[in-house]
């Protein structure tokens, strides 16, 4: 089934460690699932050293399928539970989804404005 309703996937990469609290945040918000997939970074501030040994740059990457109408109040509470909005601490970011297979939970929202 592909839903109807305008889909977005929020993307949140933190910290390692720090993806269950990107996950309870969402799910307070409202979303009803998350991925999460541990990376690596390889920013510009991911090339720091302890005593001259280099810190592996470990992440977790969370992938949440929500309707667009979710996103603002979810976002603002996964930005208040890991301060995203503080330098360093991580990044989020939307993308559209265009087709989707395999969720059906979605089938119960009411139609998006």
């Amino acid at each position: 089934m592909i839903p109807a309703k305008p889909l977005r996937l929020l993307i949140t990469i933190v910290r390692r460690g720090w993806g269950d609290r990107v996950i309870e945040a969402a799910r307070r918000a409202g979303a009803e699932g998350a991925t999460d997939i541990f990376a690596r970074g390889v920013g510009v501030h991911e090339n720091q050293t302890l005593l001259g040994i280099p810190i592996e740059p470990e992440k977790e990457m969370i992938l949440i399928v929500i309707p667009q109408t979710r996103v603002k109040s979810v976002l603002e509470e996964i930005i208040k539970s890991v301060d995203l909005d503080k330098p360093g601490m991580g990044m989020a970011f939307t993308l559209p989804v265009e087709d989707v297979v395999g969720i059906a939970h979605f089938k119960d929202l009411p139609p998006c404005d």
